[in-house]
């Protein structure tokens, strides 16, 4: 996450990395990767989707290589992401992004009042390769963010990138409330009374199950079941 990086575009400098002002490129031209190229993409990064004023912010842990290759979120064709957000009601087709995500489908995000950023935009085969120091400062970023473009919904997708980011280490999935004594989200900033809910920028934090294919415990089902809960947050039209 550079400096440069997240004070490009977008109104706001907690974003990531939005996409620049010519749109969304992908750094293999359109096409999806080859098995042996996905390598190189280790310590690449991936464009947020960037909503001004979202009722909904989707928070991925990192990108994955593939994700990476094409630089399109959740771009891998084993994960789960956008089926279960398709059937759950929350995009009106089932988004392809194994080459890129077309500007037409982003669009389509936005116009719905969803946003989307990772804790961490570093590209790794897996996710438990980054680093405590990585998503705890990932997760003072996300407490900026939600505070700048207040969603009525915060969902990050991946419960043990979620206990080390806030240092929950007894978090579970759902919506999530403030324990133990200071009633602090580690080092993030975020605060409230123990048994308050945890709002970020305003809007309820929730944390849901990772989508990739490597999850056995969040098949499609579960997934939707957990996208609808959230969509019953919403508070407001935007």
């Amino acid at each position: 996450m550079s400096p440069a990086a997240s004070e490009a575009g977008g109104g706001s400098p907690a974003w990531n990395r939005p996409a620049s002002a010519s749109g969304r490129v992908s750094p293999l031209g359109g096409r999806r990767p080859r098995r042996d190229e996905l390598a190189q993409f280790e310590g690449g990064s991936v464009d947020d989707v960037v909503h001004p004023d979202p009722w909904l912010l989707i928070v991925g842990i990192n990108p994955g290589l593939w994700t990476a290759a094409v630089n399109a979120p959740f771009a891998a064709p084993s994960n789960r992401f956008w089926t279960s957000l398709h059937q759950a009601g929350l995009m009106p087709h089932r988004v392809d992004a194994t080459a890129g995500l077309s500007a037409k489908d982003e669009a389509e995000m936005v116009a719905r009042g969803i946003g989307l950023t990772n804790l961490v935009n570093r590209a790794t085969a897996r996710a438990a390769e980054l680093s405590r120091e990585e998503l705890s400062e990932g997760g003072r970023r996300l407490v900026a963010l939600a505070q700048d473009v207040r969603p009525d919904v915060v969902a990050i997708l991946g419960v043990t990138a979620y206990r080390d980011a806030f240092d929950q280490p007894k978090a579970q999935m759902g919506k999530q409330f403030y324990s133990g004594v200071s009633g602090a989200l580690g080092s993030s900033g975020a605060s409230g009374e123990p048994g308050e809910p945890v709002l970020l920028g305003g809007g309820e934090l929730w944390v849901l199950p990772q989508p990739s294919g490597l999850n056995a415990h969040a098949p499609i089902p579960v997934l939707v079941d957990w996208w609808r809960q959230v969509a019953q947050r919403r508070r407001s039209a935007r």
